[in-house]
């Protein structure tokens, strides 16, 4: 029997609706649409993302992005080594958000904000968001929630960057408990959690300090997966000669989880104690 594979690449998505089109040397095309729309496929409850050090609140670019990048850009080699990718200047990481992140659903991006310190937490663009009051605190990283799934109630914690002023701190572990708090409690909690049944970490073998951050918050190591990912990274494995993307070195990725179990038998207030502190 014959057949055909008639399969074409996907044209390039057209600029999402409302998105702001306008000429200026900042491409304000790559800030998304104003109001900004998170687009995300969940409940989004902002008083469960609050610690008393700590509040996560969605990543704006018009808001957080000068801030965020003018902090990275110096150290960017360093903070994305374990990252596998790595953007040249603040517009190519905008646009990675706005197609990583606010164009799929399942996804989101937060601004970690720590309250302990007065500062400028954000790099504010727009009309509204001049006329609004500044937010208390500093723009201390971005952590995202991946894959958030209704149908199987999972989702992978990723994309942590805690800003080199604020590492070794209390930032990373009130990040981590505050998401880990609002997927895993139920929806009867107050507030409301998604009350899924699995929280996944992904690191690099050789990021020790990311494994020992989601261990310290309960996650457990289920193993390694192995040539996970193809990246363009000197530390990588070389491939096969003949292989397909052969200026790509391969990288494993050893994958940890937090369950409802887990959660319910001592994770909860193991998390809750390092957020109160």
């Amino acid at each position: 029997m014959s057949f055909v594979n008639l399969y074409n690449p996907p044209p390039p998505a057209d600029p999402p609706p409302g998105t702001d089109t306008a000429v200026d040397p900042d491409g304000p095309s790559l800030y998304g649409p104003s109001p900004y729309d998170i687009n995300f496929a969940f409940p989004l409850d902002t008083a469960w993302l609050e610690s008393t050090h700590v509040r996560l609140t969605p990543f704006i670019p018009r808001v957080h992005a000068r801030a965020y990048w003018d902090a990275v850009a110096p150290v960017s080699t360093e903070l994305f080594r374990h990252f596998g990718i790595a953007w040249a200047t603040m517009e190519e990481n905008l646009a990675y958000i706005e197609k990583s992140y606010r164009q799929s659903p399942e996804n989101i991006l937060f601004a970690i904000i720590d309250k302990t310190r007065s500062g400028e937490a954000s790099a504010q663009r727009d009309d509204d968001a001049m006329s609004a009051p500044p937010a208390a605190g500093s723009l201390a990283g971005v952590i995202s929630l991946l894959h958030t799934s209704s149908k199987n109630l999972t989702a992978e914690i990723g994309y942590t960057v805690v800003l080199p002023a604020f590492q070794r701190t209390h930032v990373a572990a009130h990040a981590v408990g505050l998401l880990l708090r609002y997927c895993l409690d139920l929806p009867s909690a107050s507030p409301p959690g998604l009350g899924l049944r699995r929280v996944q970490w992904m690191a690099y073998p050789e990021n020790i300090a990311s494994i020992r951050l989601a261990e310290k918050m309960g996650f457990k190591r289920e193993g390694v997966f192995r040539w996970m990912w193809a990246v363009s990274d000197e530390e990588g494995v070389k491939p096969r000669k003949g292989d397909s993307m052969e200026d790509k070195t391969g990288r494993d990725t050893v994958i940890l989880a937090i369950c409802w179990d887990d959660w319910e038998e001592g994770g909860r207030s193991r998390v809750q104690s390092r957020i109160s502190a």
